[in-house]
């Protein structure tokens, strides 16, 4: 059974630091591409970080330089270094998952955690 668990979550200021964990089980993010995305209130879903088939990584332009996505294939976890955090970094953030072999768009994922909230004053 796949499941994506998110940890880390909380309450931070400005300039601040927060490491998002994500818990995989049923699978191995070896074989899946993994992403980190968010969505603050009353506005879209957005694509934060992610890794691609390939296993580059590749990240919004608004978090570049300030979050580094990363993960563990031993512990079969996936994380979200995030630094000089801002105000509109502020959202629920989600991990999610899809086969390295199904081919799919940018940021188009099979599988989601429940998020972890980060809020930034």
């Amino acid at each position: 059974h796949v499941q994506l668990v998110e940890s880390g979550g909380g309450s931070v200021a400005a300039g601040g630091s927060l490491t998002l964990s994500c818990a995989a089980s049923g699978f191995a993010v070896l074989t899946y591409s993994m992403a980190w995305l968010r969505q603050a209130p009353g506005k879209e879903r957005e694509g934060v970080a992610r890794f691609s088939r390939v296993g580059i990584t590749i990240y919004a332009d608004s978090v570049k330089g300030r979050f580094t996505i990363s993960k563990d294939n031993t512990k079969n976890t996936l994380y979200l270094q995030m630094n000089s955090l801002k105000p509109e970094d502020t959202a629920m953030y989600y991990c999610a998952a899809r086969p390295v072999d199904r081919l799919g768009h940018p940021w188009e994922y099979d599988y989601w955690g429940q998020g972890t909230q980060v809020t930034v004053s």
